[in-house]
């Protein structure tokens, strides 16, 4: 975890954008005003010009005003952001030649905290240390309030919307492996048929999701939800199997734990037997 004295500004934007001076909630104004502040935020330190946060916000259909109304949202956000008094030139926002940027000097963004814990997981994960990759997971899952940029319009917030989901996925996916490999597939289940139910020809998941059926002593379960998703591609998309799907399917049927769990979960069950 972070040390020192938190940070007196706070923006969160895994969940519908919002910010924080010294915990008190700031009022950002409408959906695109808080859209602007997104385009900066999530570009900290580069310069966004006038044309490029028009783009983002609101597409094919420029306002009516044009980029006039970019300087009226600016000094609103300014105006809910920074310190009293404290002057463009310390502002959070500032201006440059034709374009605004984002400092985040002082400032905590749940985004980079989001990539902060995952970095942390996944090297801990690579360096054998799983249950530490576990917690740092679990803890990039605290992260998020619910859809990213939630109620966002324009282009850039769907994009963005799109790959932060994406992300969410991934850690999520990684996360519930840790569970398995630590022979704690029982609690990976529940989370893992709510991601399968998303992301029904995702094989890599269906995979976990049958080594996490195994792991918890649901043999014919897991051999059962090979056969249901092997039915759905070759009915829906014309395809077989691939690599890594029957290779874990092969492993079901001859009781390979170390394969399917690894060798930590397979030491963690071999311990209540050897009392």
């Amino acid at each position: 975890m972070d040390g020192g004295s938190p940070q007196p500004l706070r923006i969160a934007v895994l969940g519908p954008v919002r910010a924080w001076w010294h915990g008190t909630p700031l009022d950002l104004g409408p959906v695109r005003r808080q859209a602007v502040l997104a385009a900066l935020v999530l570009r900290p330190g580069l310069l966004v010009s006038h044309e490029q946060l028009l783009d983002d916000v609101w597409g094919t259909q420029p306002p009516g005003s044009g980029r006039r109304v970019l300087p009226s949202y600016i000094y609103q956000l300014r105006k809910a952001l920074d310190t009293a008094g404290a002057g463009r030139s310390a502002s959070v926002i500032r201006s440059g030649r034709d374009g605004y940027r984002f400092v985040n000097d002082g400032t905590r963004l749940d985004v980079a905290e989001l990539a902060g814990r995952i970095g942390e997981a996944q090297r801990a994960r690579a360096s054998g240390d799983l249950a530490t990759a576990l917690d740092r997971f679990s803890q990039a899952r605290t992260l998020s309030r619910g859809e990213p940029l939630a109620g966002l319009p324009g282009p850039f917030a769907q994009g963005e919307r799109q790959r932060l989901v994406q992300r969410q996925r991934t850690f999520q996916q990684e996360r519930l492996e840790c569970l398995v490999r630590l022979g704690r597939s029982a609690e990976a289940l529940d989370d893992l048929a709510a991601l399968s139910a998303s992301e029904p020809y995702d094989e890599s998941l269906a995979a976990l999701w049958m080594r996490a059926l195994y792991g918890s002593g649901r043999q014919a379960a897991a051999l059962g939800a090979y056969q249901d998703l092997r039915g759905r591609l070759r009915d829906e998309l014309g395809v077989d199997p691939g690599t890594e799907l029957r290779r874990v399917h092969q492993a079901v049927l001859r009781r390979d734990d170390e394969q399917l769990l690894g060798a930590a979960a397979v030491r963690a069950a071999a311990v209540p037997g050897g009392e």
